[in-house]
């Protein structure tokens, strides 16, 4: 062969290993991923009593927190993956960041996935309830605003706290069932200070979908380190030692409509030797009437016992209603009117508005649109 021919072959192998090269970097790119997503959510609020007065407010993160994040994921081979979330929750009626000013409230963890044996993740995550419970609710979900959840979010539905230093492991779907369990750590010396854990699961199969979920928090908000930092945590109650959530719940389709039970328990042991016990029970309907428009309603009776009130025990009684209509797959416009009740020994206190009522009722409109992207 001369010398031009030993060229040319030279020149076809380098060229054919190139086109090679970038066939296993395409394919290597095509096996990760990292995934821009988020939620936009704003609307126009009446409530007809605040401490005595009516009041009108722009309010953002009715339907759903508005919120950005990234979801990444690559592929490792024989079934495993590592993945990653990192969540920012914000105003956008101000643009400020939500969760006490964190990047990354909303979620922010890390972890590996195999397709057999689960999913293993560490960081800051939601509770077995938040996980099991919470796509069941009649509020804050695809159905109605955060104003149709339970008073005091007392069973952490409408994420009053996440839990931080957490590790959590979630089986696969077997069956229909799938199980989710978490430990966060105090970072303390004291391992029983600030810490929390708890155990959930959830079975669906065709039209009827079930969670239940159980929840400990020991200690909680002591300091900003642990797991359930003070600067995100109840405010109404002081000198909690011990907190326990645990809850039931299931949907049932049938045809265009879908009906829901929800209950939870939420029980405070506070310094002393007091307790105060949060009972909600939930009934929900929802109903399709075309694949655009959406109707919802809800009724929720919560009662609430305390070993240190001059009013021992008192409750609350809501009717929570709204429709929706899908412009597109992504961006709907909706519609809620919210009703509270309290017994006569307490005011009013419908969940996410700014403040109670001067009286025994309270009644909450909103209208608004959200986008996801």
């Amino acid at each position: 062969m001369d010398s031009k021919g030993l060229v040319k072959r030279r020149v076809v192998k380098a060229l054919a290993g190139a086109g090679m090269g970038a066939a296993l970097c395409a394919h290597a790119m095509a096996q990760s991923s990292v995934t821009l997503y988020g939620i936009v959510d704003s609307g126009i609020t009446y409530t007809n009593n605040q401490k005595g007065s009516s009041t009108w407010q722009a309010t953002g993160g009715n339907e759903q927190g508005t919120r950005w994040g990234l979801l990444g994921k690559e592929d490792l081979g024989g079934g495993t993956s590592a993945v990653f979330k990192l969540e920012n929750g914000f105003n956008i009626e101000t643009g400020a960041a939500s969760q006490n000013g964190r990047i990354f409230g909303r979620q922010a963890w890390v972890g590996l996935s195999n397709d057999r044996w689960g999913t293993f993740t560490m960081g800051r995550q939601y509770n077995a309830a938040q996980d099991s419970l919470a796509p069941l609710q009649i509020g804050a979900s695809i159905s109605l605003t955060q104003y149709a959840l339970h008073p005091f979010d007392t069973d952490d539905l409408n994420n009053s706290f996440r839990t931080d230093n957490s590790v959590k492991y979630v089986t696969p779907t077997l069956a229909g069932f799938q199980g989710n369990a978490m430990y966060g750590f105090s970072n303390e010396t004291n391992f029983a200070q600030n810490r929390s854990w708890s155990l959930g699961g959830t079975y669906g199969t065709g039209p009827l979908h079930l969670g239940v979920a159980y929840v400990v928090l020991d200690n909680p908000a002591l300091d900003t380190t642990g797991a359930i930092p003070s600067d995100n945590y109840y405010t109404f109650l002081k000198g909690i030692t011990k907190q326990q959530i645990w809850g039931a719940g299931g949907t049932y389709d049938y045809a265009n409509a879908t009906f829901g039970l929800l209950y939870t328990t939420s029980l405070f042991n506070l310094q002393g030797g007091a307790s105060e016990r949060f009972n909600n029970y939930e009934g929900s309907f929802r109903y399709r009437f075309t694949p655009a428009l959406f109707f919802a309603i809800g009724e929720t009776y919560t009662q609430v016992h305390s070993t240190q009130s001059v009013n021992p025990s008192v409750h609350y009684l809501q009717t929570s209603t709204g429709l929706q209509y899908f412009l597109s797959k992504r961006t709907d416009l909706y519609v809620n009117a919210i009703y509270q009740r309290a017994s006569s020994n307490a005011v009013a206190d419908i969940e996410g508005i700014s403040n109670a009522s001067s009286t025994r009722t309270q009644v909450v409109g909103v209208v608004g649109v959200r986008h996801k992207f």
